[in-house]
């Protein structure tokens, strides 16, 4: 297993992406395909981890005022949890955020989540939104 995390290059890793991120965030909850992208997509950084010419990961970096960096859409394929994936994509885009000379990185993270984002250093600021009447997810930061 050779897993590499970096921005979708082609058009079949970028399908690839938006497939995982649809499928592992949206579809479990009767979402439709397209759901799973919102209107600043090409403003935004993708990052994904490949195995191979396979998408097993998805996360997205948004770039919000003030310097801060936001975690957007992050999902790692059930059969590569626990692997470290995620904490490589966390790092990944910790660096994107802080070559940009962003300060603080937030994110709403699902409840299921929050002892992953806690070790990494992020401390819950409140509760955020419930994702489609179900999904409680809390407002987190961390200074970089």
């Amino acid at each position: 297993m050779c897993i590499i995390i970096r921005q979708p290059q082609t058009a079949e890793e970028f399908e690839q992406y938006y497939q995982l991120r649809w499928q592992l965030l949206r579809a479990p909850w009767g979402q439709p395909q397209g759901s799973e992208k919102d209107a600043i997509e090409d403003d935004c950084v993708h990052f994904t981890a490949m195995d191979n010419d396979k998408c097993i990961a998805v996360a997205r970096l948004q770039f919000n005022p003030d310097n801060e960096a936001q975690v957007r859409y992050m999902a790692v394929s059930p059969p590569y949890e626990g692997k470290g994936i995620g904490r490589r994509l966390m790092a990944a885009m910790e660096t994107q955020a802080g070559d940009r000379s962003h300060k603080k990185m937030i994110l709403d993270a699902r409840e299921s989540a929050l002892g992953f984002y806690k070790a990494l250093g992020y401390e819950i600021t409140g509760k955020s939104y419930l994702l489609f009447n179900e999904i409680q997810h809390y407002k987190m930061k961390k200074n970089l």
